[in-house]
């Protein structure tokens, strides 16, 4: 090389393996003939590069400014090495060591190229359901250990044939280093199965699972992270069978369409819905539903929304391509089951529900559910965060001074590794309360902590002593155990998701937690950071009347909430009365006593008071449905609000029998349900800024936090931002996780280590 040439040592962190960097440092530094080498190791891309200093500035610039698409630059830096007089340019083997820091990419969904290949007769890929390169395909779910090579993704056990070898090592070729790189002489084989595993010899397994769904039939799907159920989306019976078989009695499916026009056709989208859509993470995206949509009635039982995805797995745009209309694709499962990702767990688990399976012998490391995103005020809105989003790591203001695990809760529950500034929220796990689900969140643990190497030294967990979550953390030797509050988690989960760290006043509304005072909370207005709260504001508090009974039976609620508005003296011929009058003496006796009825100060139970009352939902078949079938019922066009009086104190009181009594009197007047319901969420919302307002004036903040899994609810989300926005409060919402208890890990964690170094 000239005298003038300089070499330097380029480290490049970040989302950087597995999205075809190597291949594109490769491409440029040849481009700009500088000689040298790239590779991976445990902390993610390491480039040694010689040449002319001028060169080398647009090398970094490049790789700075114009990364491969999936990739995710967190920290380069340079240093600078003696010259060598380097030859060429060339791809090193990975490097193996014991401290690992690489990311890992999230699965993602086909690309346009392959897709292309995917449906040209010409090519060798021609309906090859695993098509993938540098730039789409699986990653999370496949991969055992780091750096990300072949040989630690399930993809070992498939060696390449010569043309997709000569691919993998041309640097002209999107396969160059594409790890789950295949083709039909190599790769993975689909083959279609009766429910008792006998594999069909003959035909084309494609063909074969659209005609088990145009007849009505159920059939298995094995997927990216598991299994799931499909049945023809305008089939009405079909969809009632698959209800009938996976005891789901009214949650709504999920419906997956072939392309971006079949979804408008069932829905309204927006350009961020539609950004959304086509992405390449490919979320369940809730859309409002046209008016007569067609699609069968069971799909999503009287919902003004569906959930809508397009394909993302050449499997899926077959599947779609086939069949030519919309699928119900769900959760590979019996109900409150973890979905089924092992091939014998799935013929034990489905073989009573579905009538066929459409399966691989690719294997599934790690069970990933879909993803479920909202649009709310033009911004996407987790509400499940899991595949095509986990394990990217959510970026902390500051690193932690100690590796934390935080447990999360006991429902959607997720758990969260951090070390340095990252914090690895886990994929869905789902609700603890059976076996399986406990052991996929203990094995998800093990395998983050080995894919992340961090060995937590602080443990943060729920203050409920029987949360499963809670005695894992408690079952642990030689760490620092952390309770965290439950609402104070959420408001935590907030303040980390926007990167800050508080003083805010924190808004929690969801549906039970356990509170500092060994009551239920859930309607808490807090003045908290991140290492602390206090109460400061509350929902009128009100008796569970049964305890958890009350949850799973909203006219409980009811009884409770009427009980306390007019205290003891209910007005006649309530229809919920009437509809509950053998037991409901007994509930309010229960209520009165205070046994099995602790107080709550729950929003979400709230809600379940209002929907009895209005008859919208007076038992429940799945968490928060009441809740979100009185969203669903509210009228879009109302503006009006019930007004609620605010007791000033310390804790402030919001007189939610204010609402109640509203509701009742409108009610009883006859004033459509569509409009209660929307006055109710209105007035709530307006009575939440007031109370907010008083809290700022009180205390100077000027911020205000919004978590909870009410705030899923996009009516009551809107409303209270807008008028606190309107008052001139700055509001914190969520963006990377969700407002529910899947992002209770994150806000356990951030707690844990505010402490943590506020002891220090």
């Amino acid at each position: 090389m000239r005298s003038t040439s300089a070499r330097l040592l380029i480290r490049v962190e970040g989302i950087v393996q597995g999205v075809g960097f190597r291949p594109y440092v490769h491409s440029l530094a040849r481009r700009l003939d500088l000689a040298g080498w790239v590779g991976n190791d445990a902390h993610g891309v390491f480039v040694e590069v010689e040449g002319p200093p001028d060169a080398l500035t647009r090398f970094q610039e490049g790789l700075r400014d114009d990364p491969p698409p999936l990739a995710m630059i967190r920290r380069m830096t340079a240093t600078r090495l003696p010259v060598r007089g380097e030859r060429g340019f060339r791809i090193a083997p990975s490097r193996r060591e014991d401290t690992r820091e690489t990311l890992i990419s999230p699965d993602v969904a086909t690309c346009a190229d392959c897709l292309a290949e995917l449906f040209d007769p010409a090519d060798r890929r021609y309906r090859y359901p695993f098509v993938n390169c540098t730039n789409c395909g699986p990653r999370f779910t496949i991969i055992r250990d780091v750096p990300y090579d072949r040989p630690v993704t399930t993809m070992a056990g498939f060696a390449l044939c010569e043309d997709c070898a000569a691919e993998y090592h041309d640097p002209g070729n999107r396969r160059f280093h594409a790890q789950p790189t295949c083709c039909p002489a190599c790769g993975p084989t689909l083959r279609g199965a009766s429910a008792s595993g006998e594999w069909d010899a003959v035909g084309d397994p494609i063909v074969a699972a659209v005609e088990v769904l145009r007849a009505g039939g159920v059939l298995a799907v094995k997927g990216l992270g598991g299994y799931h159920l499909a049945v023809d989306a305008r089939d009405e019976q079909a969809a009632r069978r698959l209800r009938s078989r996976k005891h789901r009695e009214d949650k709504p499916f999920a419906v997956m369409v072939p392309d971006l026009e079949a979804a408008r056709r069932l829905c309204l989208l927006d350009p961020v819905a539609e950004r959304l859509l086509t992405g390449p993470r490919r979320p369940i995206v809730l859309l409002p539903r046209r008016p007569g949509a067609p699609l069968a009635e069971a799909v999503a039982p009287g919902n003004r929304e569906l959930g809508i995805m397009l394909p993302y797995t050449p499997l899926h745009h077959l599947l779609a391509r086939e069949l030519g209309r919309p699928y119900v694709l769900t959760s590979g499962n019996v109900s409150d089951e973890p979905i089924a990702y092992l091939d014998a767990d799935a013929y034990e688990r489905l073989a009573g529900i579905a009538d066929r399976f459409l399966t691989h012998d690719r294997p599934i490391h790690i069970r990933t559910d879909d993803s479920v995103v909202r649009v709310v005020r033009g911004r996407e809105r987790p509400l499940r965060r899991s595949r095509g989003y986990a394990p990217q790591p959510v970026w902390l203001a500051r690193p932690v001074p100690s590796p934390v695990l935080g447990c999360g809760a006991e429902l959607k529950n997720t758990f969260c590794l951090a070390k340095g500034d990252r914090a690895f929220v886990s994929h869905h796990i789902g609700d603890l309360e059976n076996y399986e689900t406990l052991r996929s969140f203990t094995e998800g643990i093990a395998h983050f902590r080995r894919l992340f190497d961090v060995t937590p030294r602080v443990v943060a967990h729920d203050l409920h002593p029987e949360y499963l979550s809670t005695k894992y953390a408690l079952a642990l030797d030689d760490v620092e155990l952390v309770g965290v509050q439950h609402h104070h988690a959420h408001i935590a989960s907030c303040l980390a998701d926007n990167r800050e760290d508080g003083p805010v006043i924190g808004v929690a509304y969801d549906g039970t937690g356990f509170g500092a005072d060994g009551t239920i909370w859930g309607g808490e207005l807090l003045v908290a950071d991140l290492a602390g709260f206090s109460r400061a504001g509350l929902l009128a508090p009100v008796p569970l009347p049964g305890g958890t009974t009350a949850i799973r039976q909203p006219w409980r609620m009811a009884a409770a909430h009427l009980d306390a508005a007019y205290d003891g003296a209910l007005p006649p011929d309530l229809d919920v009365e009437a509809r509950h009058r053998s037991g409901w003496d007994d509930v309010l006796a229960v209520a009165r006593s205070g046994v099995n009825s602790p107080l709550t100060s729950s929003a979400g139970r709230l809600f379940d008071a209002v929907a009895a009352i209005l008859g919208v939902r007076d038992a429940i078949n799945f968490e928060g449905q009441a809740a979100i079938e009185l969203e669903q019922r509210a009228d879009p066009a109302e503006t009006a609000a019930y007004p609620a009086a605010i007791d000033d104190g310390d804790p402030l009181v919001i007189r939610v029998g204010d609402l109640v009594r509203a509701v009742v009197a409108d009610l009883r007047g006859g004033v459509p349900a569509a409009t209660v319901a929307a006055r109710f969420h209105h007035g709530l919302a307006d009575a939440t800024v007031t109370a907010c307002r008083r809290l700022s004036a009180a205390t100077g903040i000027g911020t205000v936090a919004l978590s909870g899994g009410v705030f899923q609810n996009r009516l009551l989300l809107g409303r209270v931002a807008d008028g606190l926005e309107r008052h001139g409060l700055r509001v914190l919402t969520h963006q990377r996780v969700p407002p529910n208890d899947g992002g209770i890990s994150l806000g356990q964690v951030a707690v844990a280590a505010a402490r943590h170094d506020r002891r220090r």
